[in-house]
């Protein structure tokens, strides 16, 4: 079993066991035909990732690491807020007719603001600071804008990255950690999804920036399962595991800018069948 299926597994058996039920309380999603989305919730869930031990994809079923990859890299990357610029159609129930999303995700992170340093977005600032003043406290991230939120086509679910670096005893390269902030997450259907897509990141900002990859610590203010996944995560849960596949990113990558979905890839991913037809609500 790999230790991102044990976190997964543990997690979800904790929500269904000790969670809160928001039925028959005024909820905003919904589903497809219309009736009330409601979840059983567990508040501040923490979940740690050590990436130096093991990428963390589980193996319960596949998530699929190059369109999770291209997502991230459309936010933090392309920093768009137009789905046309994607390579999956995961973003279409909320986009516009001009494929927009409007002023969020994405759009946020390409926002310029003034340092002392010159006009910079919140990327390129924390790539500048893990180069040139790595033990700050200040390297962060931030996309829930509320003077922009009525502009959102949905408001920013993971929000915030906190990076902090460490020097370890006796090794000859700095080490990146990551905290990733999420108000809320659908666990069966994104779940792994921003854990992977959040791993990568810290991959990639360790590789440009000369370090090695530390450990991603994934707060999850409001991690709920839908009351239409119930019985789909029962099954789930209860599948063989297997080990954790071995995680390869392009090493000729120096800078950020150059990377795609194709300088991802994983080897010996070995998972259980593909839940099919996942219920999403609106």
């Amino acid at each position: 079993m790999s230790l991102a299926d044990k976190i997964f597994i543990d997690m979800c058996k904790d929500i269904l066991e000790n969670g809160t039920s928001t039925e028959g309380e005024k909820v905003r999603p919904r589903w497809e035909d219309g009736t009330a989305a409601y979840t059983i919730k567990k508040f501040g869930v923490v979940n740690r990732y050590d990436l130096r031990k093991e990428f963390p994809l589980i193996t319960l079923r596949k998530t699929a690491l190059k369109s999770a990859t291209d997502e991230m890299l459309w936010i933090w990357q392309q920093k768009s807020n137009n789905i046309n610029d994607l390579h999956s159609h995961i973003w279409d129930e909320w986009a516009d007719e001009n494929g927009s999303i409007g002023k969020a995700y994405g759009y946020q992170l390409g926002v310029k603001h003034k340092y002392k340093e010159g006009m910079m977005d919140q990327v390129d600032r924390v790539i500048y600071d893990l180069k040139n003043n790595p033990f700050s406290r200040r390297i962060m991230t931030n996309i829930y804008v509320h003077q922009d939120l009525s502009e959102m086509a949905l408001y920013p679910c993971a929000y915030s990255m906190t990076f902090n670096v460490v020097q370890q005893p006796g090794e000859d390269k700095l080490t990146l950690n990551a905290v990733l902030n999420q108000r809320s997450q659908d666990v069966l259907a994104a779940n792994n999804w921003n854990v992977v897509q959040y791993a990568v990141l810290v991959h990639m900002l360790a590789q440009v920036c000369d370090m090695y990859v530390g450990e991603l610590l994934h707060v999850i203010a409001d991690a709920h399962i839908y009351d239409r996944h119930v019985d789909i995560i029962k099954e789930l849960i209860a599948r063989p595991t297997y080990d954790a596949p071995k995680f390869w990113l392009n090493p000729e990558i120096k800078d950020f800018y150059q990377f795609t979905r194709n300088d991802v890839k994983v080897e010996n991913y070995v998972t259980g069948p593909q839940v099919e037809n996942i219920p999403i609500a609106i």
